[in-house]
């Protein structure tokens, strides 16, 4: 299975110019990927530099085959009444069984700017996996201390998904709300966290915890795992922000990562980033596990 992970900067690229096709052709570029994960689409901030427009549907009609979920992490209306948008997108073409949105904590940071955040799950199945949950965000920069909030809400969603998994609820046997739900602990994490690896939210993510599908006493632990150093075991990630554009600093940074479960960790055959492209003002990367 392939994924890319990509900060698309609204679609827009380092000459300005916003294009959702520039996007789909440089993942394309990337990987015949079956999960598509981006993070800053617009839809109605006319405002915005570039004039972004509707891009879940400009993407949907560039990914023939593929359903797509768009999470709005802000959800308003402009002073004309027209609704505005923006958040994460997953888009795949693969058999999808649930889907969720969750907003993540937004504690008060008088200090900075900020902005509400959220994170999409997709609950999919992959021949080569399995079922497993595709989860991407994209958390506060300004703030430190909404990071790290919002990185322990993440852990959280993670380890209640592997309780789940673990004692699932009693199934009604009908058609309703109530009915079974697809519960897994395989999931993949992926998006812009806006931190270094130093970064306290960063050691959030990958804390241990003890497996709940196992006995108490005794049993292993548990955590998502950051997928680079185990296919590049040898070197730091490759940079993802501040490549070509030093707006936010003066040093290239790798902030836009892939963590999976661990059943999955020994099946990641290849994380790559794309040094080259300037579609945006990330970096993409991509995934693929297989046996």
């Amino acid at each position: 299975m392939k994924l890319v992970t990509w900060n698309t900067q609204w679609c827009r690229g380092l000459d300005d110019a916003v294009s959702p096709r520039r996007i789909v052709d440089g993942a394309r570029a990337m990987a015949d990927f079956d999960v598509l994960c981006l993070q800053e689409i617009a839809s109605g901030f006319e405002g915005m530099p570039g004039q972004p427009g509707d891009q879940p549907a400009e993407l949907q009609a560039l990914l023939p085959g593929f359903r797509l979920f768009f999470g709005a992490a802000v959800d308003e209306f402009g002073a004309d009444g027209r609704p505005m948008r923006f958040g994460n997108l997953i888009a795949t073409r693969l058999p999808v069984s649930r889907v969720s949105h969750h907003v993540l904590p937004w504690p008060a940071d008088p200090t900075v700017s900020s902005m509400p955040r959220m994170c999409t799950v997709v609950t999919l199945t992959s021949s080569e996996l399995g079922t497993l949950r595709v989860m991407t965000t994209h958390l506060e920069y300004y703030s430190p201390s909404q990071r790290l909030a919002q990185a322990r809400a993440l852990r959280a969603l993670h380890l209640e998904a592997c309780e789940q998994a673990a004692a699932p609820p009693v199934d009604p046997r009908e058609v309703s709300p109530f009915q079974a739900k697809t519960h897994t602990p395989q999931a993949i994490l992926c998006g812009d966290f806006n931190m270094a690896a130093s970064d306290p939210a960063y050691d959030e993510i990958v804390q241990a915890f003890v497996d709940p599908a196992l006995p108490a006493g005794g049993t292993p632990a548990r955590r998502l795992q950051d997928a680079w150093p185990l296919a590049h075991p040898e070197r730091p990630q490759d940079p993802t922000f501040r490549l070509f554009d030093r707006t936010y600093g003066p040093d290239p940074v790798a902030c836009d990562f892939v963590f999976v479960s661990d059943s999955l960790a020994p099946r990641v055959r290849k994380v790559e980033v794309d040094l080259q492209t300037q579609a945006s003002d990330h970096q993409p990367v991509v995934i693929e596990l297989g046996d």
